[in-house]
């Protein structure tokens, strides 16, 4: 049976992975926390290890809150990179196989056309250099590694837009909405169920991958398709806006390309139809 311990488990993307795991009852899953185990401490860290032997790491710790980033550059850096680190040393005493997550916001948006994992990388916010940050430190200790960016991550779990959109329509709220950014909305249970199936595949293929759902939106499409299939348009006035303030400066265009996951692994749904399976599911 193989153990597999995943880290910030009560977190969005740990919680899809609960939800998931479900399907993989061969699977012996340690959900630590992120109060449980601390990736930033590297006494925690060995701890656990020496007490467990790991076959599979799944690192869904991690500093996501954007804008505060900005103001919080340093915990940023020790999550999204130290933490990384201290987990990719903690694995590689163990051979344990890492997974970890990263982001769209390693790049700078100008490109126009979809990100391939070859393309280079230039973070325009905090959030984005700690990842990228993160990312590098994870490739110098270790081979045995699948690393996946992805995008624009919601769920019925944790904030996200959502479940901030959803309860904006429930408070009858006017909206405005950015069309000035582009990316594609990713189901964080797509992306955990993808995981358990290559864990369950076997497969040797380590490496950076890219991975949302396909296709692509801007936030006003996203939040217009959420409300329309919810059938909730009628209960927020919607607009478009052009310029919405942000302390973090957002990549214009970060969609990224699937190539390499579905010609190593599996195709990707379209994030509509991705987004309607949730609301339906909820329902």
């Amino acid at each position: 049976m193989k153990t597999i311990l995943i880290t910030g488990a009560n977190g969005q993307l740990g919680r899809c992975f609960q939800k998931q795991s479900k399907k993989y009852p061969d699977f012996k899953i340690l959900y630590c926390s992120s109060k449980e185990l601390d990736i930033t401490s590297k006494p925690a860290l060995k701890e656990f290890f020496n007490a467990h032997q790991i076959d599979f790491c799944i690192n869904t710790a991690a500093y996501t809150n954007v804008e505060q980033a900005e103001k919080e550059n340093e915990q940023a850096y020790l999550v999204n990179a130290e933490g990384a680190k201290n987990i990719a040393e903690a694995c590689k005493k163990q051979d344990s196989v890492l997974f970890h997550f990263s982001t769209d916001y390693v790049f700078n948006g100008q490109s126009g056309k979809p990100y391939k994992e070859t393309d280079e990388v230039d973070p325009i916010n905090i959030y984005g250099s700690s990842k990228l940050k993160g990312e590098r430190e994870i490739q110098s200790v270790l081979n045995r590694y699948f690393i996946f960016r992805t995008s624009w991550l919601y769920s019925e779990f944790g904030h996200n837009f959502f479940r901030t959109i959803q309860r904006k329509a429930d408070e009858h709220s006017t909206l405005n909405i950015t069309t000035t950014q582009t990316g594609t909305p990713t189901n964080a249970n797509d992306l955990a169920d993808y995981v358990f199936k290559i864990i369950e595949s076997g497969s040797k293929d380590f490496g950076l991958y890219h991975f949302s759902n396909e296709g692509e939106a801007t936030w006003f499409d996203f939040a217009k398709e959420i409300l329309e299939y919810s059938g909730k348009m009628e209960q927020v006035t919607l607009n478009k806006t052009g310029f919405f303030k942000t302390l973090a400066v957002r990549p214009e265009y970060s969609v990224l390309s699937k190539e390499k996951f579905t010609n190593t692994f599996w195709t990707v749904k379209d994030w509509k139809k991705s987004l309607h399976d949730l609301i339906d599911a909820i329902d």
